[in-house]
This record gives C-alpha cells, sequence and structure tokens, in this order.
C-alpha cells in the first residue's frame, strides 16, 4: 500500500483536496483553524469575532490585577458568576465595536495631541516637567520601543475620540438640575414613635408543633453549604516563643553592654571655647607667640569668668563659633580624643579650663552646662533587655521553623503530624469552613472555626481556597505553607469534607425556635403599631402630639438624621395636604408610626449641593455615552451565538 502512495502521488493529492476542501466550504477557514485549536467564537462583532480563548486571557488578567492590587487576598468567587463574566464580556463587545468604528471613520490623532499627551503623563515628568531621560529609562524598564510605545498612546487616543466628546458636551438643562435640588432639600418636621419587635417578645411562646411544622416548610432554606473540617498547624511569633529556653544572665549582660545606650544616655557637656590658630608648618617663634596671647586671654577670663563670651567674639580666631560667643555645643563622651575629653569632662559648671593643645591650635574651654551619665544599670533593665533578646531568639527561631516546616509539609504531604511533631507545634483542628466563609457556631456545634482564636486566619481567603483544592479534598493533601502576614504562616488539611445538605431537626431547633419567637414578637409589634395608626388617623386634626411621639426631627432627603431608607421615603410620599398626618412603616424590628406636622419649600442655596451639577453632568455624559454605543452596536452588527452562554455559565477552556 506504501509502494502504491509513493507511485502515485500526484493522485493521493487530489485525493485529500477532494476531501479537505468541502470543509472549508462548510465552516470556513476560520472556523476551521478554531476547529483545530479547540478555540471558539463567542460573540460576532461586525466582521471579526470575540473567541473563547479572548475572554479567557481577558478573566485571567482580571484576576491577576485584582490579586496584585490586593496582596494576595482577592477571593476569585468574587469574578466567579454570571454577572461578572457578563460584565467582562460586555466590556470586550463595546472594545471591539469602538474599535470598528474607530478604523471605519478612520479617527486620528496629530502628532501635535500625541506629544501633548505623553508630555503631560506625570511619570514621565522631573519636577513637574516632560524629562526625555526619564521617558528613555521608563521605557526601557518596560521593554518598549518609543515607536511601539507612541503608536499604542495613538491608538488608545484614537479610541478616545470615538465616544470622549460626547460625555464632553453633555449638559444636563439647567431646569432639570433645579427640580432635583428643589426635591432633595425639601424639609419634612417629623415625631417618630417606635413599636420594637423586642417588647414583645416576653408574651410570645413557641410549642413543638410549631417548631416542627416551620422545619417541614422551610427545610430547604436551612440546607448547609458544602464544607469541610480541617486539621492545621499556625506558625506565628507566640508559637516561636513558646518553650524557648531563657538565656543566661552572662549573655543578657553581654546584650546590655553591646547596647548600652539604648539604656543608659552618656555623659554630656555643654561647651563653649577660645581658640587661637596655629597652623601645622608654624616656627617656634610663632608657637610661642600664640602660646603667649592664650595665657593672656586666660587671664581676662579668670578674672571675670561671666566675661566669657564676650571675650569670645573679641579675640577667638575661631570664625564659626567667634560670633556666637564660642559656643560649641552639647558634646557626648566618647566623641572628643581622649586628650580632650579628660579635661573637658573634668570640669565643673561654669569652670574654664586652662590652655590645651588641640586640633587647629591652641583651646580654651568653658563648661556652660554638664550632664552625668544617667539611664538604667543592667539589674534595673534587665527585664526589657530579657524580653528584647527573647524577641530576636524568637524571630531567629521562627524563620528556621519556617524553613523546616515548608520541607517537613513536602516531605510527608498525607499528614500534618510529623511536621507537628518536629517542630513542636500544636495540631488544631476547625470544621464548618465553606468555600466562601466561615459558618456561624450554632450551625457547626463543637470545634466551630468561626468560634476559634484563629477565626480570622482560617477565614482567609487563602487558606479558603487551598482547603477546595482539587487536590486538598480529593486527595487530603497537605496544602503548602501560606503566609497570612510575614509573622504568621499556616499549613491546612482536609480531615473531612461534608456534601451540602439539611441538618436534622434536633440540630436547629433552637435557631427555628428563636426565628419562630423573633417572626411572632414582630408581628405582635406589627399589630399593635397598626392599630395605633388607626386610631391616630382619627384623631388626625389634634394639635399636640400624643403621647409616646419623640421631638420634632427636621429632615431632607440629604440630611435624614439618621433615619432609615424606608422611613424616610414613608415620609416625602405621604400626603401634606392637611397636616399633622399620621403614616405607618413596617421594618424588620418592628413598626414605625410617623406624625407629619410641616412640609417646606427646599433651599437651592444648601451648600450640601455645591458639587451637584457636575455630578449630574457626568451621570448624564455616561448615560449618552451608554446610548451612542448601543446605536454604535446596531451599526456594526453585534450577535451573541451559542458558545457564548456556556461562557457565561463557567465553562470556559480552563474548565
Amino acid at each position: 500500500m506504501f509502494e502504491f502512495i509513493r507511485t502515485h502521488q500526484r493522485l493521493m493529492q487530489l485525493v485529500l483536496l477532494v476531501l479537505i476542501l468541502p470543509s472549508f466550504a462548510l465552516i470556513g477557514v476560520s472556523g476551521y483553524t478554531n476547529y483545530v485549536s479547540g478555540d471558539h467564537d463567542l460573540v460576532k462583532v461586525g466582521s471579526s469575532a470575540i473567541t473563547m480563548q479572548e475572554f479567557d486571557q481577558a478573566r485571567r488578567s482580571q484576576l491577576e490585577q485584582l490579586q496584585q492590587s490586593s496582596q494576595g487576598g482577592f477571593d476569585p468567587a468574587v469574578l466567579d458568576n454570571p454577572a461578572a463574566r457578563s460584565a467582562l464580556l460586555e466590556s470586550l463587545i463595546d472594545r471591539r465595536v469602538t474599535v470598528a468604528i474607530a478604523t471605519k471613520e478612520r479617527f486620528s490623532v496629530s502628532d501635535t495631541a500625541l506629544r501633548q499627551t505623553i508630555a503631560s503623563m506625570p511619570q514621565l515628568q522631573v519636577d513637574g516637567q516632560f524629562s526625555p531621560e526619564r521617558y528613555n529609562q521608563v521605557l526601557a524598564s518596560a521593554g518598549l520601543t518609543t515607536r511601539d510605545f507612541e503608536q499604542s498612546q495613538r491608538a488608545e487616543l484614537a479610541l478616545g475620540r470615538v465616544l470622549g466628546p460626547v460625555a464632553a458636551t453633555a449638559d444636563l438643562p439647567a431646569s432639570v438640575v433645579g427640580k432635583i435640588e428643589q426635591v432633595l432639600t425639601e424639609e419634612r418636621s417629623i415625631r417618630v414613635l417606635a413599636y420594637p419587635a423586642s417588647d414583645y417578645e416576653k408574651g410570645v411562646s413557641v410549642t413543638d408543633a410549631d417548631i416542627k411544622a416551620w422545619y417541614d416548610k422551610n427545610k430547604q432554606s436551612l440546607e448547609l453549604p458544602e464544607q469541610v473540617s480541617a486539621q492545621y498547624l499556625l506558625l506565628n511569633e507566640a508559637a516561636a516563643m513558646s518553650n524557648l529556653a531563657a538565656p543566661s544572665t552572662e549573655d543578657l549582660k553581654k546584650y546590655y553592654e553591646q547596647n548600652k545606650a539604648r539604656y543608659v544616655q552618656p555623659a554630656r557637656v555643654n561647651v563653649s571655647h577660645i581658640q587661637i590658630n596655629v597652623t601645622a608648618g608654624a616656627t617656634d617663634e610663632q608657637r610661642a607667640a600664640a602660646k603667649a596671647k592664650a595665657a593672656e586671654i586666660l587671664k581676662k577670663i579668670q578674672a571675670n569668668k561671666a566675661a566669657f563670651a564676650d571675650i569670645a567674639r573679641a579675640d577667638s580666631q575661631d570664625a564659626g563659633t567667634a560670633k556666637e560667643g564660642g559656643k560649641l555645643g552639647w558634646i557626648t563622651k566618647g566623641s572628643w580624643p581622649e586628650a580632650l575629653e579628660s579635661v573637658v569632662f573634668g570640669l565643673g559648671v561654669g569652670d574654664v579650663s586652662d590652655v590645651v593643645d588641640g586640633p587647629g591650635g591652641l583651646h580654651i574651654f568653658k563648661a556652660d552646662e554638664v550632664q552625668p551619665e544617667k539611664g538604667e544599670s543592667f539589674e534595673e533593665a534587665k527585664s526589657k533587655v530579657e524580653a528584647e533578646v527573647r524577641r530576636q531568639l524568637g524571630a531567629e527561631r521562627f524563620a528556621d521553623m519556617a524553613t523546616r516546616l515548608t520541607s517537613l509539609v513536602y516531605d510527608n504531604p498525607s499528614s500534618l503530624q510529623p511536621a507537628a511533631d518536629a517542630l513542636g507545634l500544636a495540631l488544631k483542628s476547625a470544621a464548618g469552613i465553606t468555600r466562601n466563609h466561615l459558618l456561624p457556631s450554632d450551625e457547626v456545634g463543637a470545634n466551630a472555626a468561626s468560634a476559634s482564636e484563629d477565626a480570622a486566619v482560617l477565614d482567609d481567603v487563602r487558606v479558603r481556597r487551598a482547603l477546595f483544592a482539587s487536590q486538598s479534598l480529593n486527595d487530603k493533601q497537605n496544602s503548602g505553607v501560606i503566609e497570612i502576614s510575614p509573622d504568621t504562616m499556616i499549613v491546612v488539611r482536609v480531615a473531612e469534607l461534608t456534601p451540602a445538605h439539611v441538618p436534622d431537626l434536633d440540630k436547629v431547633k433552637g435557631h427555628i425556635q428563636t426565628q419562630l419567637k423573633a417572626e411572632k414578637a414582630l408581628m405582635a409589634a406589627e399589630q399593635a403599631g397598626e392599630a395605633a395608626l388607626a386610631a391616630f388617623q382619627k384623631e388626625q386634626a389634634q394639635a399636640q402630639a400624643p403621647e409616646g411621639f419623640g421631638d420634632p426631627l427636621a429632615v431632607t432627603r440629604i440630611n435624614p438624621q439618621g433615619l432609615a431608607k424606608p422611613v424616610l421615603d414613608a415620609a416625602f410620599a405621604a400626603s401634606t395636604k392637611a397636616l399633622p398626618t399620621y403614616v405607618g412603616v413596617k421594618g424588620a424590628q418592628g413598626f414605625i408610626v410617623l406624625r407629619i406636622e410641616e412640609a417646606k419649600a427646599g433651599k437651592p442655596d444648601e451648600p450640601m449641593l455645591a458639587g451637584l451639577p457636575v455630578e449630574l453632568s457626568a451621570a448624564w455624559g455616561r448615560s449618552e455615552e451608554r446610548a451612542v454605543l448601543k446605536s454604535m452596536r446596531m451599526e456594526i452588527g453585534v450577535k451573541a451565538l451559542p458558545e457564548a452562554q456556556k461562557a457565561l455559565s463557567g465553562e470556559t477552556s480552563d474548565n
């Protein structure tokens, strides 16, 4: 057979063409490529299409950006739903439509506009001015050439010209803005009388029959989601510090001496001086003359020490300090040469030294203030020293334990016990962990993760994500080491997986009883409130507010005085033709009766509305953009294909 193929190659090529060409005719070259690659079109946009691979790539990019911005604390479940996927696909369609219109209508941007845009980018500026050097550095670090960057910016600016002018020119009529301002500032003077459900709980009784009937009727509402019980090892500062050997007194003393400046302030002297310059190459005669001058100055000072500053201004040859009366400032012991320190630190307050040979020439020192060494002795600082040493030892031990924990978890993938034994960590367990949250303790019972001291760590999205990974659920393997923070790490392992289920009646009896009691109390509060409302409405014209109503509140839509939205809505929905009037509002906490006593027109000059015209114009602009975009979609032609529904339901190429 192979010999036949080799000797009849032209014939075989013809046969292959006959077999292949019909498939191209039926599905097209693009469709054939998608068939071979496994890609599929989701939405047709004009002559192009958004494919499954494009959609998947957009989802991955979106997820990566959010994870980076939240430093690993972002929960992917937020994006793993039809609404989020639909929003992403719509944004891809809008982008593709905008590109198609920009291409069709030949939108372009001038070189001048491009230069102005690039020059205005803060990341390319130095001290508020465009910097060519900075520009080249930024592009080089991003691996871009100026040509590629400028082309991309030109394209983005061109796309911005498709819808940008729509929002920029949107202008809401002043009459509309004025009406909205009037509605927002319209004022009602009201009094409130509340009938809270909690006041009626004492008179409510719930029987076992009530509980059973409610359970049978509402069983599905009690369904608990899929959950796991987990074992875990928590490595934090407390774990690293536990069973840490106490440092010896000798080690503590050594640390104290090495860090003595933290516990003891050295002696210091506030010094003034007079200097007579002597150059390094001075002759004996010059040195003798300088000494004679210094001795003469010293006599003047000894005769009147209070005149030291004036003498320094007149005779000191240290230009930097002479005009300040010779003041050098505070000198801490250990900062000067020993020969000079022995002189200076031997002075009492107000004492003047003899002439001293030192750097730059001859000096006469005066101690203006003296502070002896002060601080804590070793015994006084011992507890602080020990705490600091233990913290350092704990940090070193933490780093070592973290390294060993990683190896131990990897070497023993199906159990955390070896790592617990080797590191001296407690092997803990917790139940009631779902993909999205920790179940309340009353739904879990004993050992609920939500009631644990480690609840915050166990509820971290990275921990829940690790527990519900296929490796953890199916193979009961250890997770990797999860770093919650620099000083907190955790390793988890699924001990038991509990499918979604409705708990037995005896486990939720207390929960149902509480709920029924609350429902009956709420019903009693509503009945009492409605009865009172009916009575008040009969006596609607009475001038004085009935007993029980609070003080009057002046409320507006922008200043609700703490009232809940349903209450505020009821106050403004009520007719004000005849005042006072009464309305009632049902709420989750009880029943509220409102007495509306006065209605006032709004104040258009309300300071809180200063930015309202701008906000309304921006909102109006966004609405006009959406309207234009909808029209553009119709012009280009957008058609969702059957594969789009699969993508929105979560059936992407990642699955």
